[in-house]
């Protein structure tokens, strides 16, 4: 791995703080992802910006998705530009080939394929509706740390979808996705109330991930749980978890509790609400999200309100975080925010960002210390 002068200037600064992650703090790179949902990778060639990077994408002939670096090691011409002639990706500048693992295998132009002209591959996973990416060191790529998000592959639930290109970055994204006492002022028509807000909350740590418990007994359901359930009229206990999983993920599971549920109508609801985040730069964010159900399966109804909800819900969320990066980044007098008592799962999520992203640097500028000792 080369590191530039000016990286390993920024290495030293990161590892010698002690702090939390903000917007100009190095990507977390040894991590999975989300590149793209299953859907969008066929046989024809997409491009696709993520952590600073122009990835191809495709699949081979045999169903498997393929991703490398858009950028021809000889004129740096986009190779998704090019196209395909069976598994071998061709550069549409000069017609050089790359097989699927960005190995060059033929340079028409000289007798002799070059053996240092390739590109660089990138491991990929793909469960259920997502494919997942590596961007970081290869030797680290452990398939096994893939998130679960079994609720997204089975029969158990149902699910909307929905997806957000955001001016913002993946740090404040993950704050505002932990921060729930937001949600009876931005999302006040979908899930926010003001009992929710002012319920007691538990947080943990496991690891590198942050959790947050809630339980609210014997109020209304907000609407965009009560309307699908039919139960609004109803004094319901709502029991949360919400988890900042990885720099790519966060979910909440909620649970809606009725103790007198109508004839023949469950007593439990259970949602659970993936949210996936992949920075396209340090200020830009693919965002994807799905809302889960695990009842009315086939009721066409319920998939159009939950899908309007959310994206209602969702899209306040993006235009809140899009508004502050432009005040952040546009005002020239410098500030210093505050934080408060419910802001801690927040802060334990950029602290622990922020070490992820102080070990990688740290690995980076000790192995180019090394390369060049």
């Amino acid at each position: 791995m080369t590191v530039s002068n000016a990286q390993n200037t920024q290495a030293e600064r990161l590892i010698a703080s002690t702090g939390f992650a903000d917007p100009e703090t190095p990507l977390v790179r040894n991590c999975w992802y989300v590149a793209a949902r299953s859907s969008e990778v066929s046989r024809e060639v997409i491009s696709r910006r993520l952590l600073g990077v122009d990835v191809a994408m495709y699949r081979t002939l045999d169903g498997r998705p393929v991703a490398v670096r858009n950028r021809c090691p000889h004129r740096s011409f986009p190779l998704a530009k090019g196209k395909l002639e069976g598994d071998i990706l061709v550069c549409g500048y000069h017609g050089m080939q790359f097989d699927p693992s960005g190995r060059c295998v033929n340079m028409p132009s000289m007798p002799l394929t070059p053996s240092n002209a390739n590109v660089r591959g990138y491991p990929m996973v793909e469960k259920g509706p997502l494919i997942w990416i590596w961007m970081g060191d290869k030797d680290l790529a452990d398939e096994s740390k893939v998130p679960d998000t079994h609720w997204l592959e089975g029969r158990e639930f149902k699910s909307v979808t929905g997806y957000y290109h955001m001016k913002s970055d993946y740090v404040a994204m993950h704050e505002n996705l932990l921060d729930q006492t937001h949600f009876p002022f931005l999302h006040p028509g979908t899930v926010g109330t003001p009992e929710y807000a002012r319920s007691k909350l538990k947080v943990r740590e496991e690891g590198d991930q942050v959790v947050i418990d809630r339980e609210l007994k014997n109020s209304a359901p907000p609407g965009i749980y009560g309307i699908p359930a039919g139960i609004m009229e109803k004094k319901v206990d709502r029991l949360s978890e919400a988890r900042f999983v990885s720099p790519a993920m966060h979910v909440a599971f909620a649970q809606i509790i009725d103790h007198d549920p109508a004839e023949g109508a469950p007593g439990k609801y259970r949602f659970n609400i993936t949210h996936l985040i992949t920075p396209e730069t340090n200020h830009s964010i693919h965002y994807w999200w799905f809302n889960s159900r695990d009842f009315k399966h086939e009721d066409a109804q319920a998939d159009e309100f939950l899908k309007s909800a959310s994206e209602q819900a969702y899209l306040e969320d993006v235009e809140a975080l899009e508004w502050i990066l432009e005040v952040v980044t546009s005002d020239t007098e410098a500030q210093k925010d505050l934080n408060f008592a419910p802001d801690k799962p927040g802060l334990f999520m950029r602290r622990n960002l922020h070490n992820l992203a102080a070990e990688e640097q740290s690995a980076c500028y000790h192995e180019e210390s090394l390369h060049c000792g």
